[in-house]
């Protein structure tokens, strides 16, 4: 990665796996990181002077808002945002069963609810509150966790549909902040397409 010094970033749900990799090192590279989740707590970046947890609920908007006024009082700025905070991986089993495999009319319900509300809605507010701040200041990237269930097949259909979602908020809103000098991306992560 590039000599991130004098950059600031926010990380969501950060508190382990691909958000907590992706906020290592960013502050490895220089950048002040916030990093939120529901469960986060600062023992797990003890040994980084340079990240900053923060406890967020993202499908909060008053928890979410409180984030990026915090970001802005203590450093005026927000260079990146990365988009990794994610639901519906809760409860993947259920009575003694794997329902993650399911097909979708045996999908419980509120698996659906749990991808949109904690997933690509809290990326899609996450990211209005960033594009104020970095159509005001004239740069900036915002990043959105996605992956290969976005092209194809993976597991079970609200999972596919939530990352195609995904990557349509990163399509459209590339396109609108475009004139801005504001970059948006879709990161997929893991292994890649098979």
């Amino acid at each position: 990665m590039t000599n991130m010094k004098g950059k600031v970033a926010l990380v969501t749900g950060a508190s382990r796996g691909v958000g907590k990799g992706v906020a290592l090192e960013l502050a490895e590279s220089g950048a002040v990181v916030y990093v939120t989740g529901r469960s986060i707590t600062e023992g797990i970046f003890a040994a980084s002077k340079r990240i900053i947890t923060v406890r967020c609920d993202h499908t909060d908007d008053q928890d979410v808002e409180s984030v990026f006024k915090r970001v802005m009082k203590e450093h005026g700025r927000l260079d990146i945002l990365v988009n990794n905070v994610w639901g519906g991986y809760e409860n993947m089993v259920e009575d003694g069963v794997f329902t993650w495999t399911r097909p979708f009319w045996k999908q419980p319900l509120w698996r659906w609810n749990a991808m949109f509300a904690a997933g690509v809605r809290a990326h899609y507010v996450a990211s209005a509150h960033a594009a104020q701040l970095m159509v005001e200041q004239r740069s900036g990237l915002i990043v959105n966790i996605s992956f290969w269930a976005a092209k194809k097949y993976v597991g079970n259909v609200v999972y596919g549909v939530s990352k195609a979602a995904t990557d349509k908020l990163t399509a459209d809103t590339a396109h609108e902040l475009r004139n801005h000098n504001v970059a948006v991306v879709s990161l997929y992560s893991g292994a890649g397409e098979n």
